[in-house]
This record gives structure tokens, C-alpha cells and sequence, in this order.
């Protein structure tokens, strides 16, 4: 592991010392930046994203953790003693850091399949109806008449098909929480 303190993270950043910190923190398991300033926090994650081009996830309970947080590709305030203000500046909130195991594993993981097979649906569904239109016009002689009424037209995508992605949104499991908790690779096989 590497342990950075905020006195030698401003020599670093001012000396331009980057890529050699980012070359020693990829040999490393895990990095930890102790008692560095807002600035620094949030000066860290646009580097890692710039120069490794990841994406980045940042957990901060407090106001000083609002650059940081607002920097990274998703950002995670946890809700505790020194306020509200990392929550408000985050896209994920939880309140205790043991959550956040279950967040990334569990609801990261059906979020991410229920995404995908939302946008599959929606493509073969769309394909199926142009398809019908296409192959119509063949049968009219490409007269531009409509096969449909237009209401119909209207109310295709907003009504008679949005059944499907609301029950997939609030049904779809297709591991148990308990076994992507045991199992934590499971994650990556959607990828």
C-alpha cells in the first residue's frame, strides 16, 4: 500500500511529478491520501482520470470531500456527523460506509444487467416496427400511405409497449443479493 500525506501530495503536484506517482500507484493494491486539502482531493481524481482515462468513484462524508465528489465520474456521499453537504453534491447516498458494499455489489450489479436489457428491448422493438413498416411499403407499391392510424403511431412506444421495461425495472433479479455478496466476481461477467 501507499500512504500519501497532504504535505507531500503539494510537492508532488507542484513539482509535476505526476506520471512517477501514478507509475508507483499502480504497483500498489491500494492508495490512501491522509490529511491532504479539498483541492488536492479533487486535483488526485482528475488526474487518475485524464491520465489512466478509468472511471472514478469517490466516498466522502463532509463538505471538504465536495470537490472530490464532484470531480469523479460517480460520487458518493455517506450522511454522518459533519453534514449534509457531501450527500447533496453526491449521485449516491448512504448512511453508514458498511453500505457500501451492498450498493456497488448488489444494486450495482442488477442496475447494470436491468440497463442493458432495457436497451435490448427497446432496439428489437423498434426494429420490429420499422421492419412492419418497411415490408408494407412493398405491399402498398411505395405510395407513402400509413399502415397504422396515427394515434396508434403516437401511443406504440408511450403506452402499448412500456409494460415490458417498467416490470423489468422493478422485477428483475437475476442473482440473489445474498449470492453477489459471497460472490463478488459476479460483477464483471455483465461487462
Amino acid at each position: 500500500g501507499l500512504v500519501i500525506d497532504g504535505r507531500t501530495l503539494s510537492i508532488i503536484l507542484q513539482a509535476g511529478l505526476e506520471e512517477k506517482l501514478l507509475a508507483l500507484a499502480r504497483r500498489c493494491r491500494s492508495v490512501l491520501c491522509c490529511r491532504a486539502t479539498p483541492l488536492q482531493k479533487s486535483m488526485v481524481v482528475k488526474l487518475v482520470r485524464r491520465q489512466l482515462g478509468a472511471i472514478t468513484l469517490s466516498i466522502g462524508d463532509g463538505a471538504n470531500d465536495v470537490s472530490m465528489i464532484q470531480a469523479a465520474d460517480v460520487g458518493i456521499g455517506v450522511s454522518g456527523q459533519e453534514g449534509m453537504q457531501a450527500v447533496m453534491a453526491s449521485d449516491f447516498a448512504i448512511s453508514r460506509f458498511k453500505h457500501l458494499k451492498k450498493l456497488l455489489l448488489v444494486h450495482g450489479h442488477w442496475c447494470y444487467t436491468r440497463l442493458a436489457k432495457m436497451v435490448i428491448y427497446f432496439f428489437y422493438k423498434n426494429v420490429c416496427y420499422v421492419n412492419l413498416l418497411f415490408w408494407y411499403q412493398f405491399f402498398c407499391g411505395f405510395s407513402g400511405s400509413s399502415m397504422v392510424d396515427y394515434w396508434q403511431m403516437i401511443f406504440f412506444n408511450l403506452f402499448f409497449t412500456s409494460v415490458p421495461p417498467l416490470l423489468f425495472g422493478v422485477l428483475d433479479k437475476d442473482v440473489s443479493a445474498e449470492t453477489l455478496l459471497r460472490l463478488p466476481e459476479l460483477y464483471k461477467n455483465g461487462q
